[in-house]
């Protein structure tokens, strides 16, 4: 089968073998696949892992190594962390914290930039018909900027900024402004600002920021170093500064506003599906004008390249065998 692999280098194989599910475990042909900025981050350097990339999907059931063959021929999503099931963070439902777990696409499991994947039948998440597979590609970052709200009561008279016009702020930007709460997209990008502004969510240049604007909760979202710093000048006193990018940098930072001012940081990484695909089908966020490009896998190394222009936003790849 074909498949993105990075090895020292991005590749694009085509004699992959085809995977066969483990116990408890279903193989998934895969439908269309979106490169996220960790897919970016991983070709940099992060987690230091090799393997084939991806873990936001869709497609379908073809086999499971189990009993109950229900799930056959259903159109699926996946929750990309495998957990031991034994340890207290799985017992928990935190899977995402196991520290034996397994991650698709970035840590010890190969992921979903491929024609098929295998992943646990426990991760699997059916998709309505009234979903299409270009809005539910989006479910894992959605679910991303919904953990924000599982981890952090945040008041409706709360000032909320996010930082960072990629395709994680822009989600995180239309996610916490269809809660309801006071939100502001802060960018480099007036075009990709746009896109946010004409679903209802106030936005600004970066060029235009004034240093007296401050928060009570800042969403750092733009993968720099330069924009971590920014984000720790934005929070309030005793605010909270929510940190939503993966950095495969290294460099001199000064911590000292965040001991000054009593800023609460806070990671924030997965999040679940079930609260996502609810807001897929209430159809709460239009997904489709940050869709940029659509790809075949065989032009996925090309897609890459796209990804990484400043006019991109979300770049999706969709296999051979569905096209």
């Amino acid at each position: 089968m074909k498949a993105v692999v990075f090895d020292e280098e991005l590749k694009l194989l085509s004699d992959i073998e085809k995977p066969i599910p483990n116990k408890g475990e279903a193989l998934i042909k895969v439908e269309i696949a979106g490169i996220c900025n960790t897919d970016y981050e991983i070709t940099k350097g992060y987690m230091g892992y090799k393997g084939i990339l991806g873990h936001e999907f869709i497609g379908f059931v073809e086999d499971v190594n189990s009993e109950d063959k229900n799930l056959i021929g259903k159109r699926v999503a996946a929750e990309i962390n495998d957990g031991c099931g034994e340890c207290e963070w799985c017992k928990k439902q935190l899977e995402r914290h196991c520290p034996n777990r397994k991650t698709l696409g970035i840590w010890k499991k190969d992921g979903c930039m491929a024609e098929y994947v295998t992943v646990p039948i426990k991760n699997l998440v059916e998709i309505p018909d009234s979903v299409s597979s270009q809005e539910a590609v989006f479910i894992e970052p959605l679910a991303a900027a919904l953990e924000i709200l599982e981890q952090l009561h945040i008041k409706p008279f709360e000032k909320v900024a996010v930082l960072g016009d990629g395709k994680l702020g822009l989600t995180t930007a239309l996610a916490l402004n269809a809660s309801g709460l006071d939100v502001i997209l802060i960018g480099k990008h007036q075009n990709k600002l746009d896109i946010v502004s004409s679903q209802g969510v106030k936005t600004l240049l970066l060029s235009n920021l004034r240093s007296e604007l401050m928060f009570d909760v800042v969403v750092e979202a733009t993968g720099s170093l330069s924009g971590f710093e920014t984000s720790v000048s934005l929070v309030k006193p005793r605010g909270t500064l929510v940190l939503k990018s993966t950095i495969a940098a290294s460099g001199e930072f000064n911590f000292a506003p965040i001991v000054i001012n009593e800023i609460t940081v806070l990671g924030s990484r997965c999040g679940q599906f079930l609260p996502a695909l609810r807001f897929l089908e209430k159809k709460k966020i239009n997904f489709n004008p940050l869709i940029s490009g659509i790809f075949s896998i065989d032009n996925a190394l090309e897609a890459f390249k796209f990804n990484k222009s400043k006019d991109s936003v979300k770049v999706l790849i969709k296999m051979e065998h569905q096209i």
